[in-house]
């Protein structure tokens, strides 16, 4: 058959060197999924046996990394594109975005895991949002067929022009865009999706293999019934047609589960024990498994995966939330810190007004309880014209200046380190080098985690990286399914989020098997998200173009015939605050790519290294 030749020539080429010639490479296929929110170790042979079996029989990448902050559309970026996001332009999942957002009520704080915010945001900033060549655009423009399909918001950013598809075959300009949007025209409080539509045949052979429904159901806990609805697309309809195309293809699929269940599950509601180890977490670990396994599966049967590289990776590891401070031993009392401590704290420190951009700028009243609805606040004389804008990224808070005011900063950095749910400190490096460092001392430039680079969207003048804590009484072997972390918003103490810079949401889920990847191989050098695309572009003989020079690495040891490669590794310590606070960064390198394994204060941060 004709893959199988092409496979075997393939492998050949891969046997006599790792850099594979675009000749061979271009005939591979490759499948990219996105488990969001899947832990290293919390892959097992019971919870994920596709998984776990993947990890065993191809390459397990023991020392992965997710890009900080570990949230999902930072590192949907950097899977995408194999930029970080000094470059990409996606710095939080909530950003301040310095223009009115129509697709967001006209605000200037937005979440960005939304087609129509994300067609806004793109439109103003053309080019510096996401403005890199991504792994499915350069496949789709090499004639790759390309399918990107799972979660709204991650799944636009792999492709964005993709939101222009018209869904009809696989063969169509764009290719296939499905996520769980599709074929809704508006949201439930009436805004529009500007989501695709599925073509009428698509459609109704992807309704035939659902049992009727005919587009994505909404996202539940476990996500069952909407990821089933995707896995049967992709199964039944879509990988039968890429097939039949006989073209090489790229897909992603991004899955919402184990996310989604862990951020609100309720077994453990108001309790760090068992947290988001419980049981519905391990079912939508499950649910997500299923997913892939079903994929695999299929590949098998159209006789196709001995000619594709199957990549799994989690955009982000997770934790279970704590709002309060932690006691010596890991344990919480009741919640203190209710959503918006940190926006209140701030407009107290300067003595200003605080102002939710969530409720179209209404001042908010402290003393009464009045709390900002998302976290996020506008501080000022005015919401029009604020000194300083707080955004909640959970574990993550950015503080934004917009004037670039030295004096607003500098105070705002002064309250900062005497703050115990604190616990590492970025300040923007031209405030840096605007006057005497120490007026910052105890923070670290945002420049040294790869936060400063090629994209002039507005950037945060103060990056503030919450407590992380080991959970006391929590009988989980590994450390990093024990760490709890304090967040800034509304999900409830015993729920999970990420974001942080603890191990527990650094250290993601990441395992590759094909035919150009080694088999049975344990990969010790650190690797991430940031890869993923080098590598599987190296492999295809694709050329990535786009600003910036914060780029990943091929994983070349991971590749049949590669070499392992020389590791460095280092901790940046900033200067002393007076009260004795500071910021160490533990940092890995291979060449010019820097590994980010945990960032805080000593004693405030799970994972940290001091020496």
């Amino acid at each position: 058959m004709k893959f199988a030749r092409l496979a075997a020539a393939a492998a050949l080429a891969v046997a006599v060197a790792a850099a594979l010639p675009a000749s061979a490479g271009s005939q591979r296929n490759i499948v990219i999924f996105v488990a969001d929110g899947l832990r290293y170790t919390s892959v097992t042979p019971d919870t994920a046996p596709t998984m776990a079996q993947i990890r065993r029989e191809g390459v397990d990448f023991t020392n992965s990394h997710s890009s900080y902050p570990t949230l999902t559309t930072v590192n949907a970026a950097v899977i995408a594109t194999g930029h970080f996001p000094g470059d990409t332009g996606n710095y939080g999942n909530s950003l301040w975005v310095n223009f009115p957002v129509p697709c967001r009520l006209n605000g200037t704080v937005t979440f960005v895991e939304d087609d129509c915010i994300l067609r806004d945001i793109k439109g103003h900033y053309p080019n510096d949002y996401i403005a890199q060549t991504t792994i499915i655009e350069a496949a789709r423009k090499a004639g790759y067929n390309t399918v990107v399909i799972g979660k709204k918001g991650p799944t636009a950013i792999q492709f964005l022009p993709a939101l222009d598809s018209k869904n009809e075959t696989v063969d169509g300009p764009l290719g296939l865009f499905i996520d769980d949007s599709t074929g809704t025209p508006t949201n439930a409080d009436g805004s529009p999706t500007k989501s695709t539509m599925l073509g009428k045949d698509l459609g109704a052979d992807i309704a035939k293999a659902a049992a009727g429904i005919p587009v994505p159901p909404h996202a539940g806990t476990p996500n069952i019934v909407q990821q089933a609805w995707l896995r049967q697309a992709v199964t039944q309809v879509i990988i039968p047609r890429l097939k039949e195309s006989g073209k090489p293809f790229a897909i992603l699929f991004w899955s919402r589960d184990p996310d989604t269940t862990q951020h609100g599950a309720l077994d453990s509601d108001g309790k760090l024990v068992p947290g988001i180890n419980s049981t519905s977490a391990r079912a939508a670990i499950r649910n997500a498994d299923a997913s892939l396994k079903d994929i695999v599966e299929t590949l098998k049967q159209y006789d196709l995966a001995e000619n594709t590289n199957v990549f799994v990776t989690a955009d982000h590891g997770f934790s279970t939330i704590a709002k309060s401070i932690p006691a010596a031993d890991g344990t919480v009392g009741r919640p203190t810190l209710a959503p918006g401590f940190l926006a209140l704290d701030v407009g107290g420190w300067l003595g200003q007004k605080v102002f939710d951009p969530d409720r179209e700028g209404a001042e908010l009243d402290p003393a009464s309880g009045e709390r900002p609805a998302q976290g996020n606040g506008l501080i000022g004389p005015s919401a029009a014209a604020p000194q300083a804008i707080v955004v909640s990224n959970g574990p993550t808070g950015f503080i934004y200046v917009p004037s670039g005011d030295r004096a607003v900063a500098k105070t705002v950095v002064a309250k900062l380190i005497e703050q115990p749910y604190v616990s590492g400190l970025f300040v923007n490096d031209a405030l840096l080098a605007a006057g005497p460092k120490s007026d910052f001392a105890g923070a670290l430039p945002m420049s040294a985690i790869n936060m400063i680079g090629s994209s002039k969207m507005p950037q945060p003048a103060i990056i503030v990286s919450m407590r992380t804590f080991l959970i006391g009484g929590c009988l989980e072997a590994e450390p990093q399914m024990c760490q709890a972390e304090i967040i800034d918003g509304g999900l409830h103490q015993g729920q999970g989020m990420h974001g942080s810079f603890g191990r527990g949401d650094t250290r993601n889920f990441m395992a590759a098997i094909g035919p150009d990847f080694k088999k049975g191989y344990a990969d010790k050098a650190p690797v991430g998200n940031v890869d993923i695309t080098p590598t599987l572009a190296h492999i295809l003989g694709l050329s990535l173009a786009g600003p910036g020079t914060l780029k990943g690495r091929v994983m070349e040891e991971a590749l049949v015939g590669g070499k392992e490669p020389k590791v460095e590794k280092r901790n940046l310590v900033s200067d002393k605050a007076a009260n004795g606070f500071h910021t160490i960064l533990n940092q890995q390198q291979v060449g010019d790519t820097k590994y980010f394994d945990a960032a805080g204060m000593p004693g405030r941060t799970v994972g940290l290294v001091e020496k």
